[in-house]
């Protein structure tokens, strides 16, 4: 009986321990596709843009009336638009922020458009894109590169993946390997995109039936509304104010090559409190007077970190008297 009983125990033991290798077989091929779609299932999207989140940012908080969306080659843009409070504009004042700003930026951007209409202009501020001078990741706008072919005569065993990084894209759009492009390109791509958004904004302050179109640049973006300037040269501005100019990290010419380039009515604002910021000022200046240009007003200021509802009324009248004295019209 004794001897039954184990002979039971061992035929069950044996018929488990076959269905336990039967089965994995239906698993494993029922799991291969989901094993292949694993990679592609844990990639993560690109991050946007901080600019984008904060133009996002914008679009829930601020009036919809004062949003517009540009147009600047393939990309759209948030930039904030405040019609003059009189019943005659003098024109548009287009403000274009510094990089670590964004369209309402409360350093001067955004009380200068709220403030700029009861002045009489009109006032458009713009959303850049992310400054490409250091090595940041780049967004992948692209649709999937896994479909590009690629040479079998030229690849010599390099890794699949490197190849679609150096293929562009149709659409202009920025590969995802940084290491695809030097640093000049990426510069190079940064400064046409800041061009595309200011040629943007021109277009659109001329739908608007502006008489004059002034560019207001603050912190580097004073470079930026200079550099345009000084390559473009529109024939409907001629008019600018830099108002605390900075040189954007890894770019160039500075500033002061590109003020004596100028050939539009400047007005540059700047806080006397720093030494570097009195050193680089002084420079602008020099460059000016090398070149002769009668248009060029410096005007020191002092800065009022403790008070900075003072500080952005000193700098509004300042701006406000600029435009009444020093306004050159377009053409003349």
């Amino acid at each position: 009986m004794r001897l039954n009983s184990l002979a039971m125990l061992g035929f069950c033991l044996f018929c488990t321990a076959t269905s336990w290798a039967q089965e994995p077989t239906g698993d494993a091929q029922s799991g291969a596709p989901g094993e292949a779609d694993t990679p592609a299932s844990e990639e993560r999207p690109p991050l946007p843009e901080r600019s984008v989140s904060d133009a996002q940012t914008l679009e829930q908080r601020l009036d919809k009336r004062e949003q517009q969306m540009l147009q600047a080659g393939a990309e759209s843009f948030l930039a904030l638009w405040l019609p003059a409070n009189v019943g005659e504009p003098s024109g548009a004042v287009i403000l274009v922020p510094g990089d670590v700003e964004n369209a309402d930026g409360a350093a001067a951007v955004g009380p200068l458009r709220r403030k700029l209409p009861d002045a009489g202009w009109h006032s458009l501020s713009l959303t850049l894109p992310d400054p490409d001078g250091d090595p940041l990741p780049l967004r992948d706008a692209s649709a999937d590169t896994s479909a590009v072919p690629t040479d079998p005569a030229n690849s010599e065993g390099a890794p699949a993946a490197d190849s679609p990084a150096q293929t562009p894209a149709a659409d202009g759009a920025q590969p995802t390997d940084s290491s695809a492009i030097s640093p000049e390109q990426r510069r190079q791509a940064h400064v046409d995109r800041v061009m595309a958004r200011i040629d943007a904004a021109i277009t659109f302050a001329n739908q608007q039936q502006a008489k004059e179109i002034v560019l207001l640049g603050h912190g580097s973006g004073a470079y930026w509304a200079a550099r345009y300037l000084s390559e473009r040269k529109p024939a409907n501005v001629q008019n600018l104010l830099m108002v605390a100019a900075q040189l954007p990290a890894g770019f160039a010419p500075p500033l002061d090559e590109l003020i004596a380039q100028l050939p539009v009515a400047t007005g540059d604002f700047f806080y006397k409190d720093q030494a570097t910021d009195r050193t680089a000022a002084l420079k602008r200046l020099q460059a000016s007077k090398r070149a002769k240009l009668p248009t060029y007003v410096q005007v020191a200021m002092k800065a009022l970190p403790g008070n900075l509802n003072v500080q952005e009324e000193q700098l509004y009248r300042r701006l406000r008297g600029w435009l009444k004295l020093h306004i050159r019209a377009a053409g003349g």
